[in-house]
């Protein structure tokens, strides 16, 4: 594996949205000037599935369609993908999407709080690999959650790490005023068609299909995810 073309990792991103004062909102921070990956982007919380997110018991699983087009064969887990989206969630902005059940969990804040993980309100939104020539690449499945499943309030990020900064939730019609990479504003607007035919009082649906831009091979192909 070359410089050029370091190996490429299995990630998790959550777009967690709200409903605040009569429109769309969601949540994002900016990453660090010296981070080695989008350097002060803004970003949604996200990062590497971890070998053990796989281990880590949910009290509910993603539903179908999400689960049948995450489990392409080839990497984790649908389980695994849904676990580290909420561990890094929790890791980042300190919040937790989760509900009582006697399986302990480790993470910190899951284990004070005697909540397990929960990945039922969890919907597969927008696959991408990072093309060649970045200095890290990820193979990034982006999830979508209502932000009324966080348990406790959404506005204390008093318990997230220093990955993130600037943690706060932006209205989905400002939301393209701040300073994003590329592919953010290709989930942004994903989201917004998503969102766009949500009905009043009604949770969110899967989309018909998950788009997936593709760049492991030498040419990058779009494709959907049905």
């Amino acid at each position: 594996m070359t410089a050029e073309s370091p190996a490429i990792r299995d990630a998790a991103t959550v777009l967690v949205v709200r409903r605040m004062d009569g429109q769309d909102a969601v949540l994002m921070g900016m990453r660090g000037a010296g981070a080695a990956f989008m350097p002060s982007k803004f970003v949604f919380p996200g990062g590497a599935v971890d070998p053990g997110d796989a281990d880590v018991a949910l009290a509910g699983s993603i539903g179908e369609p999400c689960r049948a087009r995450l489990a392409d064969g080839q990497g984790p887990g649908p389980d695994a993908i849904a676990a580290a989206a909420l561990r890094e969630l929790a890791e980042e902005t300190g919040l937790l999407i989760g509900r009582p059940d006697d399986r302990p969990c480790p993470w910190p804040g899951f284990s004070e709080a005697g909540l397990t993980p929960d990945a039922s309100a969890l919907i597969y939104l927008f696959r991408a690999i990072t093309p060649p020539g970045r200095p890290r690449r990820f193979d990034a499945h982006f999830l979508v959650v209502d932000a009324d499943r966080i348990q406790g309030d959404p506005d204390d990020f008093s318990a997230a790490c220093d990955e993130l900064s600037h943690l706060h939730w932006v209205p989905m019609a400002e939301v393209r005023a701040l300073d994003l990479p590329f592919i953010t504003e290709v989930v942004l607007a994903e989201l917004g068609a998503l969102l766009a035919l949500r009905e009043e009082g009604q949770p969110l649906r899967p989309p018909a299909t998950v788009p997936f831009f593709d760049n492991r091979g030498p040419a990058p192909v779009f494709r959907q995810i049905a």
